[in-house]
């Protein structure tokens, strides 16, 4: 059967500059059969040909770009050879053993994301937790985990497609072992710290390995201070304070599994520093500077506000919201550790949120760090969307 085929418009140019989406409003015609999932042609209103893609009629986001190139033949070793391209970059990096092996569209598998947990506890046993996002990588499972086994050889693979992302794409939600179970309980490395990682359990993939450059910028400013850790999670940011030595490291989270999990994180690397309790940050902030209670060091490391582009000014009123509170809480001479993992949120939109929490407070700021994210979560040029964190560590002047 001919390969179907699409045409596109309002939107070659965006996917001539490498962007892979091509949505539902933006198709003019449709030439040929294809199920759910097929790689079909795309072209431009003027019909010349923009690459392939896989199609998904149920999605907003109707095609996917997989090439610029229309006669290459998207088949499994296009697929194998794509995965096995981004195993070698994270090795030429030298990235660490427990590192992000594929980033969806940042490595031109989109709808794919792989993690590679390693065990410093138990001789080194890799773990893979992998995530079929969309029906057109579904299609490639097999294909997938085949080639995910045969090139990184790994102990155990756990499938977490257990996100709802996967519901606006026509797929169930579940999650479970692919091939023999195995003890999903295990403990990574991160900057020389032990971190308890749950596989089946924890949040994603199991464990968020994007701020890892962040949390060793916490070197800088940690020593002899008092630290208020704020949406800590699994405690990342107050404990490596706590490893640079801080004074005394607060964290808090609205999740009392997260709090379990900082506190065992704590004590598997002797922090005794480190407190971690229940709270709602916004009201716990409120009542702080009610009291004038002040830390030397404050972090924000709050979920994303904004999951949508509509999301977008609600959320910037809540970042606004905690940063302003927290600079009310910091003296001068502190600092001041804001992050945000929306991708809506724009590194230019942050800083002016950032800007105006300051104004609004009546406080100066001083930059002394700018990070995002490390270089196993790469973003792509063209693809705006795999911009998505951004960490500043601001002193209170």
């Amino acid at each position: 059967m001919a390969q179907a085929r699409i045409t596109v418009k309002d939107t070659q140019d965006r996917i001539l500059r490498g962007h892979p989406w091509v949505f539902a409003n933006q198709i003019t015609a449709e030439e040929g059969e294809y199920a759910p999932g097929d790689v079909v042609q795309v072209l431009d209103a003027k019909r010349r040909p923009l690459g392939q893609g896989y199609i998904n009629p149920a999605s907003l986001i109707r095609v996917r770009m997989l090439t610029p190139h229309p006669e290459e033949r998207v088949n499994i070793a296009f697929i194998a050879a794509r995965i096995e391209q981004a195993w070698r970059s994270r090795q030429r990096l030298g990235l660490p053993g427990s590192c992000r092996v594929v980033f969806s569209d940042a490595d031109f598998l989109p709808g794919l994301v792989v993690d590679r947990f390693v065990d410093v506890t138990d001789g080194g046993r890799s773990v893979l937790s992998v995530q079929f996002l969309t029906l057109g990588m579904e299609r490639w499972k097999d294909v997938v985990l085949e080639t995910l086994a045969t090139v990184l050889a790994p102990d155990g693979i756990y499938i977490r497609n257990d996100v709802p992302i996967r519901e606006k794409e026509g797929l169930e939600q579940w999650k479970g072992f692919h091939g023999k179970p195995f003890s999903t309980d295990l403990v990574i490395e991160e900057n020389g710290l032990h971190l308890h990682v749950d596989v089946a359990g924890g949040q994603k993939t199991g464990h968020f390995m994007d701020q890892v450059l962040n949390h060793a910028a916490m070197q800088r400013i940690s020593k002899d201070r008092r630290v208020l850790d704020c949406f800590t999670h699994t405690g990342g940011f107050g404990l490596h304070a706590a490893a640079y030595g801080a004074k005394k490291v607060l964290g808090l989270d609205i999740s009392e599994e997260a709090v379990v999990q900082a506190t065992r994180n704590a004590a598997a690397n002797k922090l005794d520093a480190c407190t971690f309790k229940v709270a709602n940050v916004f009201d716990y902030l409120t009542e702080a500077s009610r009291a004038g209670n002040e830390w030397d060091v404050i972090v924000l490391d709050p979920p994303a506000f904004a999951k949508s582009r509509g999301a977008i000014d609600n959320a910037y009123r809540g970042y606004k919201e905690i940063n302003l509170r927290a600079l009310k809480c910091i003296p001068s001479g502190g600092h001041l550790v804001t992050c945000s993992c929306s991708q809506h949120m724009t590194p230019d939109l942050f800083r002016r949120m950032v800007a105006e929490a300051a104004h609004d407070a009546g406080r100066r700021l001083r930059e002394v760090h700018y990070g995002t994210q490390p270089p196993d979560h790469p973003i792509l040029w063209g693809v705006p969307e795999t911009h998505y964190l951004k960490c500043l560590i601001l002193e209170v002047v």
